[in-house]
């Protein structure tokens, strides 16, 4: 598949890397099945789709014992992202606290390297900003495991470019992870068309920049997650979400809002049928075609679904595709 650069110094990654974390929580969590979930990050290997994104809270750690257990056997083609500075507090709720406290980082750093079986995490996260530590000292603790050779490269998660130049004056940061689809468009900035509701870690209002044009200034990867909505943008979905699935309480999917949503996906059915290709193809193009720094990262659970979102990153979506998809309305609700 297509290749793009993990930030100016990182390394070849496929166009789309593959997120994991719905392999082990957050959807149909009653269906997990560690035996296929392993088939997919085997697929994605095999493909090309080498950079793996998980995280110590996925799951409290199963996330990680679960891309490790594939990653670890196949270590020089996977590129490994993980996440530190969240802690759950109880599974079942998912209910999870913020800690950027430099110890706390320091032991979550060790905790992943055990649960992944390597013996050193290419792309190492700050999952979010600790509000009651100073972002620096968060920063300058992960900058040590990157000197202490433990970790290769430093990202973020959810911030904003303010909150960035801050990070990059310590360590530079190599790639930043944000939620971007064609229905949550906050990280375009203020003149991104219709953005969605923020939920970065600045004052109510505030606008968090153009965090996608901060990245290719700085030689920074921008890594959306939920690039197809939480599945909402494939049209595939129906309305009945298990008790556990994070989209049965998601406001974007609740009866008040998922008409009004439907506006954005009849666009997007519209050039898909246009194009002849699937729905959820256009939505990928749409956000891989928003610049060459950017490495969406879909998850699956599906060898099948894996191959089809493989084939978005050949698709080129001409002038009247992109303008009718960049005009669609903001997504009614709010994202959490």
């Amino acid at each position: 598949m297509r290749r793009r650069r993990l930030s100016s110094a990182g390394p070849e990654v496929g166009a789309l890397g593959l997120g994991c974390m719905g392999m082990s929580w957050g959807y149909r969590e009653s269906m997990r099945d560690d035996a296929a979930a392993e088939r997919v990050v085997s697929a994605a290997l095999d493909a090309g789709v080498n950079l793996l994104d998980t995280a110590a809270v996925y799951g409290d750690g199963h996330n990680e014992r679960l891309v490790g257990s594939v990653a670890g056997r196949r270590r020089d083609e996977a590129v490994i992202a993980t996440k530190v500075g969240l802690v759950v507090d109880d599974l079942a709720t998912r209910r999870m606290h913020r800690d950027g406290r430099p110890d706390t980082i320091r032991r979550a750093v060790q905790d992943s390297l055990a649960r992944l079986g390597v013996d050193h995490i290419d792309l190492l996260y700050l999952h979010r900003v600790d509000p009651d530590v100073p972002l620096t000292d968060t920063w300058a603790a992960l900058a040590e495991q990157v000197r202490l050779g433990n970790v290769g490269m430093l990202g973020l998660s959810e911030v904003s470019c303010s909150q960035a130049e801050q990070a990059h004056a310590v360590h530079p940061v190599a790639a930043i992870q944000s939620e971007l689809s064609l229905w949550t468009r906050d990280p375009l900035g203020a003149a991104g068309s219709g953005r969605g509701s923020g939920e970065q870690d600045e004052p109510a209002g505030t606008d968090p920049g153009d965090v996608v044009a901060w990245c290719a200034a700085h030689g920074a990867a921008f890594v959306p997650f939920a690039p197809l909505g939480r599945g909402f943008l494939t049209g595939t979905l129906d309305d009945s979400f298990e008790p556990s699935d994070f989209r049965a309480s998601n406001p974007r999917f609740s009866a008040a809002h998922r008409a009004a949503n439907e506006r954005i996906l009849r666009t997007v059915r519209a050039v898909a049928e246009r194009m002849a290709v699937q729905p959820a193809q256009v939505a990928l193009a749409w956000v891989l075609q928003q610049g060459e720094h950017v490495v969406p990262i879909p998850g699956t659970t599906s060898v099948g679904h894996l191959l089809d979102n493989i084939a978005a990153a050949g698709l080129v979506l001409d002038a009247e595709a992109l303008a009718a998809l960049d005009a669609v309305p903001a997504a009614a609700g709010s994202r959490y």
